[in-house]
């Protein structure tokens, strides 16, 4: 089975077609994947043109798409839905989401033993100097995914015997984190994402709702709060300042004199 895999939930956009033979055996055929945190809507069609190319498919060979759910800010991991609920409509196969998050833990702590084992922190960068981020064992979630501040998220995790962290969140964040933190993988991998949905695929099971992993509001509606919030007060500032250039603001109750 032909598969479409997508992540955009990160400064990587990535696209990717793979071969699902069965639960367990998931083996690419090809492969983009571009860092760029302000042009997913412009790289990811070019991207999924070309692995289709290269793996001398044309849509209609697919049999289900796979997209990262994020978490994400906004306006990148949209791109991702958008494009694999529209093919997966458009073509009428399914589209499958999987948590972002949980193919960095997947690729990074699967099968782990002896010195690898115990909790690795996956985080990515969720912008406003925050992290989205997991735990994970053995590449099994054991907390739902969260964000916050970094040093916020090492109080959170102190007790829980972290044994590394893994991923961009993590990489930029480095010199804040006590543990030590994993070069790669850096981005969700698209090998990984295929792997976690295999057996829906092989299944046929009904499609996802592809809800997305936004875990605040975009950026762009919080800037437009804290605006509305600033005008608000001025607003108010500047009417009692008329009210009292009117006089027709209400003088203060005279304050009692002891003699």
């Amino acid at each position: 089975m032909r598969v479409l895999v997508l992540d955009t939930a990160t400064p990587a956009v990535t696209a990717a077609v793979v071969s699902i033979v069965d639960r367990t055996t998931v083996t690419p055929l090809a492969h983009r994947s571009t860092v760029d945190e302000r042009a997913h809507g412009e790289l990811l069609a070019p991207a999924v043109r070309a692995v289709l190319a290269e793996a001398g498919l044309g849509a209609p060979d697919l049999a289900a798409i796979v997209v990262g759910l994020g978490p994400g800010p906004f306006t990148g991991l949209r791109v991702g839905l958008v494009t694999a609920a529209t093919m997966a409509q458009a073509l009428a196969i399914p589209a499958y989401g999987v948590c972002s998050l949980d193919a960095i833990g997947w690729a990074s702590t699967r099968g782990s033993r002896g010195d690898d084992a115990g909790l690795t922190l996956v985080a990515t960068d969720a912008r406003r100097r925050e992290i989205y981020w997991a735990l994970y064992r053995d590449g099994v979630a054991l907390t739902p995914p969260a964000v916050g501040r970094p040093a916020a998220v090492v109080e959170q995790v102190a007790d829980r015997g972290v044994r590394a962290a893994v991923g961009d969140g993590a990489v930029r964040y480095a010199s804040l984190l006590p543990f030590p933190v994993r070069d790669e993988p850096r981005y969700p991998p698209a090998l990984a994402l295929a792997e976690l949905a295999a057996a829906r695929v092989v299944d046929r099971a009904p499609g996802d709702a592809l809800t997305p992993l936004y875990l605040r509001r975009p950026d762009a509606a919080e800037r437009a709060s804290q605006r509305g919030t600033s005008e608000e007060r001025s607003g108010a500032g500047r009417a009692e300042l008329a009210e009292r250039a009117s006089g027709s603001a209400q003088p203060p109750p005279p304050r009692a004199v002891t003699p």
